[in-house]
């Protein structure tokens, strides 16, 4: 009769390897630093660092506090319409008329102001008013016509800028240089800071707040990643995409009155023309996925200083501002081509 052989010491070595994993699998700090601050941030800071020194070692007065100042009221209002229109993309949309928008509500202000006589807060109230009906307008086309948002609010964007230029008959309006509301949001200061820059940090840091803590962002967030999902899962998605284009038409209408202060009048095209492309390549640029469900406020102001730092910095240097344009729409592409290669999705045309 042979001997009953001892059980193999099965759970000793799993125990050993299990003690062994932790550690082998502890992330490096790099790599933990890289989680905290997010891959897509790392990428624009570098970006955004070595597009500094490129400009700085060619013209030392682009270190120059005057200059920083520049760059942080040059992109206050399109970074307005950045940070509204990341929350308008993560949620599955894309809105185009936001530049539209901000110069009907910047022609606005002005005649209401005038016509009331000269009552800031009227003007500055009639604005966002106007910037919400707008939104709402969008939205409502959206729900309750089905159509697809791009076009939506491409007619829009076509819409809302004719009506700035019949009511204005296609001038400036007003003249709101010499009211000092309008005077400090302009060319005020709080702390050292301009307060076009501090419009922009309030606006961002409260987007950014709904967008990462609140219930309303987590949905925001679901309902661009899987609106089918969504709505099983009891989400009202007509109420929310009324409410988010509402939302972008009010901070449009902020837009528009920041346009209002700085140049001292109304203006119907001036001013606004072209934010929406700038707004939308902050957006992309930033990681925003263009087909929603993924994105982040803090990426896109990354995004928007990078841009900002790019445009003055090519000021400084002489290059053609007619150059602006082309690298604005290089760096769309590139952003979306990122995008599409981080996806894994089939590229159309290339075959698998």
């Amino acid at each position: 009769m042979t001997g009953t052989r001892a059980p193999l010491p099965a759970q000793t070595s799993t125990a050993a390897a299990d003690a062994t994993t932790p550690s082998a699998r502890r992330p490096s700090p790099l790599h933990r630093v890289l989680e905290a601050v997010g891959v897509t941030n790392v990428s624009l800071l570098i970006a955004l660092a070595l597009v500094i020194l490129v400009i700085g070692s060619q013209n030392a007065d682009f270190f120059r506090g005057s200059n920083l100042i520049v760059i942080g009221t040059a992109v206050a209002i399109s970074g307005l319409l950045a940070v509204v229109q990341t929350v308008v993309i993560i949620a599955g949309g894309l809105d185009i008329s936001v530049g539209s928008v901000a110069g009907l509500a910047s022609v606005a202000s002005a005649m209401i102001f005038t016509a009331t006589g000269s009552t800031a807060v009227l003007g500055l109230a009639g604005a966002v008013l106007i910037g919400l009906l707008c939104g709402l307008v969008n939205g409502a086309i959206i729900v309750y016509g089905r159509v697809n948002p791009v076009i939506a609010t491409l007619a829009t964007l076509a819409a809302f800028k004719g009506i700035a230029q019949l009511i204005s008959n296609g001038r400036a309006q007003g003249y709101t240089g010499s009211d000092p509301i309008f005077i400090f949001l302009a060319r005020g200061s709080i702390l050292g800071i301009p307060t076009l820059i501090w419009v922009l940090l309030l606006v961002a840091g409260l987007l950014h707040v709904m967008l990462k803590y609140t219930d309303i962002g987590r949905k925001i967030y679901a309902l661009g990643g899987n609106d089918a999902a969504a709505r099983l899962a009891g989400i009202n998605i007509n109420r929310y995409i009324l409410a988010i284009f509402a939302l972008a038409g009010m901070v449009a209408g902020i837009a528009g009155v920041l346009i209002t202060a700085r140049t001292g009048s109304g203006q119907p095209i001036s001013g606004s023309e072209g934010l929406e492309l700038e707004a939308i390549t902050a957006a992309a640029l930033g990681g925003t996925a263009l087909k929603g469900g993924k994105g982040s406020i803090i990426s896109t102001l990354l995004a928007v200083l990078l841009l900002g730092v790019l445009i003055n910095g090519m000021t400084l240097l002489g290059v053609n501002p007619f150059w602006q344009n082309v690298a604005k729409g290089t760096l769309l592409v590139v952003a979306v081509v990122i995008q599409q290669l981080r996806s894994g999705e089939r590229r159309v045309g290339i075959p698998q």
